[in-house]
């Protein structure tokens, strides 16, 4: 489990790929410490295992699966990442429940700068929109964000200078991919409704 809160900006050194599995290098500043082969990291909000640990950072294996339903199948080498570890028992839970199971990409649509307001708006389908509410937690990129305002095909934050400067989100540009996971509280509420209501989780089959 992760909580949306980025330790470091790392980058991809190497991606090296063959049938159905892949390597990523990556380097990642200042985080190794503590970190074994086999601990989970969040790259970019996308939940992946340590397979070596290294001086300058780790090497990761991923199925290619996941390269194609994730934003991170279209990196280039020298990518910077968002990267985070997984959460201690004991750490606080600062940001919000995050999985590192991502749902879906979204594309960027635009990047609104009015001094230090930032508002960053993001298209995506309809099967991450319903579980969006105004002043909800999303994920995006591995960065846990508060919902401005949910619509049927997308969504926009506001993000503050220091995630900014401490993420990667301010390189994003119009067209962009990135990984988003909605609020998994939101998403088992979605679906006792729908058991609870089938046809209809708003209110019945006859609703409306």
């Amino acid at each position: 489990m992760f909580t949306g809160i980025i330790e470091a900006v790392g980058t991809l050194r190497l991606v090296r790929r063959d049938a159905d599995l892949a390597e990523l290098h990556v380097e990642a500043p200042g985080i190794q410490q503590g970190v074994r082969v086999g601990d989970s990291i969040a790259v970019n909000g996308s939940c992946l295992t340590v397979t070596q640990v290294e001086e300058d950072g780790f090497r990761f294996e991923a199925m290619l699966e996941t390269l194609e339903r994730t934003s991170l199948g279209g990196l280039r080498e020298g990518a910077r990442l968002n990267l985070e570890r997984a959460m201690r028992a004991d750490g606080r839970l600062d940001g919000h429940i995050v999985q590192g199971h991502v749902d879906g990409t979204g594309e960027v649509e635009r990047l609104e700068r009015e001094g230090e307001d930032v508002r960053l708006y993001v298209r995506c389908g309809d099967e991450i929109a319903r579980d969006l509410v105004d002043k909800g937690s999303v994920s995006i990129d591995g960065v846990s964000l508060t919902v401005v305002k949910a619509g049927e095909a997308g969504f926009d934050v506001a993000l503050i200078p220091h995630t900014l400067a401490a993420t990667t989100l301010g390189d994003l540009r119009p067209g962009d991919r990135v990984n988003l996971e909605v609020d998994v509280l939101g998403k088992y509420v979605r679906r006792y409704l729908e058991r609870l209501m089938p046809g209809d989780s708003t209110g019945g089959e006859d609703a409306g």
